[in-house]
C-alpha cells in the first residue's frame, strides 16, 4: 500500500480527555476495532503518535 496508512481504533476514548477525544474523530474513528486508511502524511502520522494508548498502526 504505497502513502497509505491503516488505522484501527483500539481502546475506547470515553475517559480520556476532549482533545483525545477530537483527534479520534479527526482520523474518521467511531467505533472499537474500526479501521480507516488515511494517507501516510506527517500530519496522520501526528494524530496517531498523540493518541498511541487508543490506536494501532495495522498492516
Amino acid at each position: 500500500m504505497d502513502g497509505k496508512i491503516r488505522i484501527k481504533l483500539v481502546r475506547s476514548p470515553i475517559a480520556t480527555p476532549q482533545k483525545h477525544k477530537d483527534i479520534v474523530r479527526g482520523l474518521g474513528l467511531r467505533k472499537l476495532n474500526q479501521i480507516v486508511e488515511r494517507p501516510d502524511t506527517p500530519g496522520f502520522r501526528g494524530m496517531v503518535n498523540k493518541v498511541p494508548h487508543l490506536l494501532r498502526i495495522v498492516e
